[in-house]
Order: C-alpha cells, then structure tokens, then sequence
C-alpha cells in the first residue's frame, strides 16, 4: 500500500464508485469562515462542534464506505475500544454492504455524505433532495435506520442546501478540527493536523475510503497514535449524537 503513486489505479480503485465532482480538493472547499458564518446564522442547525464542558471528541470519517480503507479503520477503532461517526455516500452503500452492516454492528453512527459525493451548491434544488434522500433510502435499506446528520460533501453550502435539509428535518453536520488526510500527507504530518487543533468538544474530521487511486495508509498510520494521545491528555471518544446529546436518527 505504501507503493501507491500518483495516476496508480489498482483493482480497487477500479471498484469503487468515484465522486460526481472529484475527490477532495481545495478548490471546492469554501474557506472556514463560511462554516462558521452559516453556523452563526443557524446554529440549532448548522454543528460545528459539541460543547466543551468535558474534555471529549468525536471523530468521523468521510467518504466511504469502501472494502480496502474503511475495515482497516473499523479493525483500529475496534481494537481501540472508541466508536466514531462514518458520513457514507450513497453509492458506496450500495456498492459495499457488509462494510456498512459492520460499522452500525461495532457501535459506529452513521450520517449522510450525499449520493454521489457532488458540490451540492451547484445543483438544482430538487437535484440536491435526490442526492439526500436516496442516500437516506439505501442506508436505511441496509441498517434500518434514517440518519440525521448530513455533511454536505467538500463542506460546500448555500441556503438552497439549507432550506433542503431544513425540509428533511435533518441537521448539518461540520467539524471543527480538519486532519487534512485527503490531502497527501504523511502520518505525522496528519496527526500533527489533529493533535495541535483538539480542544474539549472538538468534531475531528478524516477519511475512511479515497477517490481515484488515492492511498489512505497514512490515516490508518496516524490513528491510533492520535488516539493514544489523546487519551493520555484526558479525552474520551464519543459519536457525534453522544458528543450532542441528540439522537443518530430519524
């Protein structure tokens, strides 16, 4: 795995279904003062963290799932005794079931990362409840639970995504502390990400599957000292509905 190089597309790669409008990128991240402006502006909606009254954190992983990078984090977490939350797209639901009966049977909380993993903000707003509540539909299929919690992929926003989720009933759900793993780092590098931005409530954000031909070793090398730390400093890990004290699911 260590091997992987740019334009390298092995027979997993192949497998998985890619994102409407690429992997992770920085262009079309929107910076984070949006998030934290749009939070102002709906803060019973819009979570960017949890409250920091005791010193707790919930990661959660993007854009599975898949069957190379997700067991891998799932086998971690097991081993580690800390539950997380897995923001999963719709077409990787479909294409990987068992891996997402996995993650709801270890403990695990599931939320809705769109369909197809497009910038939501660039498309029409019945197109954008497409992408919603068939993510909805196929996570429930499998699991038999609605989630309640979307990441609107790349974190992009507008208020026609707003007013969407708002119809659904569903919550918006951001971070606080972005590891930057999609983004070729080394383990270190990502830990270093994580470990100097963690305050009490903290929402972390990491990857559990890549795009096209992208390695996740280093995620995978970086987690179970991140939580190592952590630990030693006190913290404790919990899902994104235990951090907030609101339920998983519609």
């Amino acid at each position: 795995m260590s091997g992987f190089h740019e334009g390298y597309e092995g027979p997993w790669a192949r497998q998985q279904p890619i994102h409407q409008h690429g992997p992770e990128s920085s262009a079309e991240r929107p910076p984070r003062p949006q998030h934290i402006d749009w939070h102002s502006r709906y803060p019973d909606l819009i979570i960017l963290q949890g409250p920091a009254t005791e010193r707790a954190v919930a990661l959660t992983f993007d854009d599975g799932p898949d069957t190379e990078w997700t067991p891998q984090i799932l086998s971690i977490l097991s081993s580690e005794q800390v539950k997380a939350t897995f923001c999963c797209v719709g077409q990787r639901v479909r294409s990987n079931p068992d891996v997402l009966r996995r993650i709801t049977r270890e403990g695990h909380v599931v939320a809705n990362h769109s369909y197809h993993h497009p910038n939501l903000t660039k498309l029409t707003r019945e197109q954008i409840r497409t992408e919603i509540t068939s993510t909805n539909q196929a996570i429930a299929q499998i699991i038999h639970r609605t989630p309640r919690f979307i990441r609107p992929p790349y974190g992009a926003l507008n208020r026609t995504v707003i007013e969407v989720v708002q119809e659904l009933n569903m919550k918006i759900l951001f971070w606080n502390v972005d590891s930057l793993d999609w983004a070729g780092l080394t383990g270190p590098q990502v830990a270093a990400n994580v470990l100097s931005h963690v305050s009490p409530g903290s929402i972390i954000l990491m990857h559990s599957a890549g795009g096209r031909g992208e390695s996740l070793q280093d995620t995978v090398d970086a987690l179970p000292y991140i939580i190592h730390v952590l630990r030693r400093e006190g913290y404790s890990f919990r899902t994104v509905s235990e951090l907030l004290g609101q339920p998983a699911y519609q």
